[in-house]
């Protein structure tokens, strides 16, 4: 079957790109075509830090916006080199391209010589549709995975979820830990993210944990656990209301606010209490949700 493509990166999977993988899904619906997404297995640009995961902007482009198929490209030396036609020849070669769908700021090719003119007049030469999707302004500024790893940064998932249409994501297996939260009486799940996965802020936020198809609310820390002389950066999360062995079992966190920074606690006995309270606070939060 032939196939309308998104093309881009999509770190994030932010409104910009909504826009774009919406206008994808809905040529494809419209033409009994195959709707595609394309990505890259690491970064194209300088900035080697990412908003997501291979396995979360997947998900996110699927499940958000009606995609049937993402392909991932390796972003190879080789690949680098390859002239912009070039490349737009292998779409309709490898992946039966007859439309093809871009952003306002897109580059492609050796050098990033190929840009959406140069797209739009190819596409015409060789009989595809082409769209290019001009950018998406919120709240006067443009929508774009820098803004977004600022606001990530910051600690602002709040602000991000704007931005995002969603909120700021992170997912993986959960790996055993030192057992520290069934001490305390509230189990965590420990994830160890990819170094180029960019964290939120140290700090604790309110979240939800989805397992296993089930939805919890929680709290979950980024830091490292001073209070309990931790080594390096753990990104902890507690479920309440789950009953069970997390150990092994994929976890998806979204985060929803940021409720303190990380701090050091007199005693183990000062940091229950107040992980206790940031609970309170998160379940408040989210009962108050509409």
């Amino acid at each position: 079957m032939q196939s309308v493509i998104a093309l881009g990166f999509f770190d994030g999977v932010h409104l910009g790109h909504g826009a774009l993988l919406s206008r994808t899904a809905g040529i494809a619906a419209q033409d009994g075509l195959r709707a595609v997404a394309m990505t890259f297995d690491r970064s194209p640009g300088k900035d080697g830090r990412l908003l997501t995961s291979v396995e979360d902007r997947t998900r996110l482009i699927r499940g958000l916006y009606g995609i049937d198929e993402v392909v991932v490209l390796p972003f190879t030396e080789e690949f680098m080199h390859i002239p912009w036609d070039d490349f737009l020849a292998s779409l309709v070669r490898d992946h039966s391209a007859a439309h093809l769908v871009c952003g306002w700021d897109y580059r492609f090719g050796y050098h990033g010589a190929g840009d959406p003119a140069k797209l739009t007049a190819w596409c015409r030469a060789h009989g595809l549709g082409c769209d290019v999707v001009d950018k998406l302004v919120v709240d006067g500024i443009t929508v774009s995975s820098t803004i977004l790893k600022d606001l990530v940064e910051a600690g602002d998932v709040e602000a991000a979820c704007r931005y995002y249409g969603h909120p700021h994501t992170l997912s993986g297996i959960v790996q055993p830990g030192r057992h520290l939260g069934h001490t305390l009486g509230f189990p965590t799940a420990n994830l160890v993210p990819p170094p180029e996965i960019l964290l939120p802020a140290r700090g604790v936020y309110a979240v939800k944990g989805s397992v296993e198809g089930r939805v919890y609310t929680g709290v979950c820390n980024v830091g490292t656990r001073p209070t309990v002389h931790g080594r390096g950066v753990t990104v902890e999360t507690w479920l309440r209301d789950f009953d069970g062995d997390l150990y092994g079992k994929a976890l998806t966190v979204d985060f929803h606010r940021y409720l303190r920074p990380e701090k050091q606690f007199p005693d183990v006995r000062a940091l229950k209490e107040e992980v206790l309270r940031n609970q309170a606070q998160s379940a408040a939060y989210f009962s108050a949700d509409p």
